[in-house]
């Protein structure tokens, strides 16, 4: 009985054993993984690994969608690895929107059920915050009268983002395919592809 427990006081002692660690920056040189990015060496990290500037300035709205999103995600705040969580600003100019997609002045903000494709929507005024389920398909618009801002937060150290009108009309996906699957007519995908920069 001694030899074992000492084994088992030995690996409880063990460094290797150690379940948890109080932080693993992302080594940012090396690939990401489904489960973060491997560790920086604890000498190579320093304070300026857990802190981020870049949500301060307002982003760039002078593009097709009026509005611009700053992320706060591994590659830019290395500090999230391996939290499970990431952020982002979002600025709408006036008419800004946020198209639909999967991953808050007033902002409408909203989401669709994927059971009933019931919507759920609301008009968001300073101050207030809206949830939206993982993997719903959600929404933002600036409804008011002047610039909106927002800050959004994900479960996610690395969320990807898929704009649906991007994905369908802005690249060479054939029009008769988008025709198909969006039951648009020819001249509506045209439309769009022309407006988004697709082809075909």
């Amino acid at each position: 009985m001694l030899p074992l427990l000492s084994l088992l006081l030995l690996l409880a002692a063990s460094p290797a054993a150690a379940l948890v660690q109080d932080f693993c920056v992302a080594d940012l040189k090396s690939a990401d993984t489904p489960a973060g990015y491997p560790c920086k060496s604890v000498t190579s990290v320093t304070v300026e690994d857990f802190a981020f500037a870049g949500l301060g300035a307002p982003g760039n709205t002078t593009n097709i969608i009026k509005a611009a999103v700053t992320p706060a995600f591994v590659g830019q705040f290395p500090g999230f690895n391996g939290l499970g969580l990431s952020m982002a600003r979002l600025d709408l100019a006036l008419g800004g929107v946020i198209p639909l997609h999967t991953h808050p002045g007033t902002i409408c903000a909203g989401f669709i059920s994927s059971g009933a494709n019931k919507v759920y929507l609301k008009s968001l005024n300073r101050g207030e915050i809206m949830v939206f389920p993982q993997g719903l398909l959600h929404f933002q618009f600036n409804s008011g009268k002047g610039p909106a801002l927002g800050f959004v937060a994900f479960s996610s150290h690395n969320p990807g983002l898929q704009i649906t009108d991007f994905a369908l009309f802005a690249n060479d996906l054939p029009s008769e395919v988008v025709e198909k699957v969006t039951f648009l007519d020819d001249a509506q995908v045209k439309k769009l592809k022309g407006v988004l920069g697709g082809s075909g």
